[in-house]
C-alpha cells in the first residue's frame, strides 16, 4: 500500500513539475542540501532507510555491491553524517523521506 502511494505522489511531483517547467528530476530535492541527491541516491536512501543491506540494494536495483557502496558514501557525504542510519534520520528529520 505504501509503494502505490509513493508512486502517487511522485507521479503528482513529476505532473506538477512538468505543469511549472521545472525538470521532474529536481522538483524533490530540499534547498536545504547544499549538493541535492540524484535520482538514484534518492532511490539507495529510501532502501537504505528500509533497513536493506548493501547486497539487498544491489540486487533490487540490479547494480554492483561497489556502485551501492558509492552510492551510500556519496549519500553520508551529502547530508553530513557519519553512517548510513544518520543519513535514514536525517532524510527523515528533513523531509525528503517520509515515515
Amino acid at each position: 500500500m505504501r509503494l502505490i502511494r509513493d508512486l502517487a505522489a511522485g507521479q503528482m511531483l513529476q505532473q506538477g513539475a512538468r505543469a511549472s517547467g521545472v525538470p521532474p528530476e529536481t522538483s524533490w530535492r530540499p534547498a536545504l542540501l547544499s549538493q541535492p541527491l540524484t535520482d538514484r541516491e534518492f532511490e539507495v536512501l529510501k532502501l537504505l532507510a528500509q533497513g536493506r543491506t548493501n547486497r539487498e540494494i544491489a540486487r533490487e536495483l540490479l547494480i554492483s555491491l561497489g556502485t551501492v557502496k558509492a552510492y551510500v558514501q556519496r549519500i553520508i557525504a551529502k547530508l553530513e553524517v557519519s553512517d548510513r542510519t544518520q543519513a535514514a534520520v536525517k532524510a527523515t528529520e528533513l523531509g525528503i523521506l517520509s515515515c
